[in-house]
């Protein structure tokens, strides 16, 4: 399998980011809205296609706040996503309409049930990933940026 590459939107409102709830044997999850890049895509374009998809959202991206790789054989779900190596693009975004207006999409993400909005000043209490993330959301509301690259973190 091939390096696959992913854009993430990181929507915050009103002191909460946007996320899309996934449940496990080990309880809920929190991933950011977006996905894989299709061949002909720019990133832009994916991440605006996959946010539709999943939370029946448009939005109006802004700069890239950071790069996070993923080489799955390096982590706790390295048994059943070992052969996943994936560099994801995360960036802020806005939504273009109300809030109210966001809900699963036509298209949800595998496992998707929900979507949720989480508090970023305790971020820490909620499984959101990637986790090396979270400190950094945080960091973010009291605008200070993160590194551009953040690594090989889950």
């Amino acid at each position: 399998m091939g390096i696959r590459n992913s854009a993430k939107a990181i929507i915050i409102h009103e002191g909460e980011i946007l996320t899309i709830m996934k449940q496990d044997r080990d309880g809920y999850y929190y991933l950011l809205p977006g996905g894989g890049q299709n061949k002909g895509e720019n990133l832009h374009q994916a991440l605006k296609r996959e946010v539709l998809e999943e939370i029946s959202a448009v939005v109006e991206i802004g700069e890239l706040l950071c790069i996070r790789e993923y080489i799955g054989k390096n982590h706790e779900h390295a048994t059943y996503d070992g052969d996943t190596h994936q560099i994801e693009y995360m960036f802020i975004a806005s939504l273009e309409g109300d809030r109210s207006q966001v809900m699963n999409g036509v298209l949800p993400d595998d496992g998707q049930i929900d979507v949720a909005w989480l508090p970023i000043s305790s971020i820490e209490n909620y499984r959101l990933y990637p986790k090396a993330l979270r400190p950094y959301l945080i960091e973010y509301m009291a605008e200070v940026k993160p590194p551009v690259y953040l690594g090989d973190v889950n």
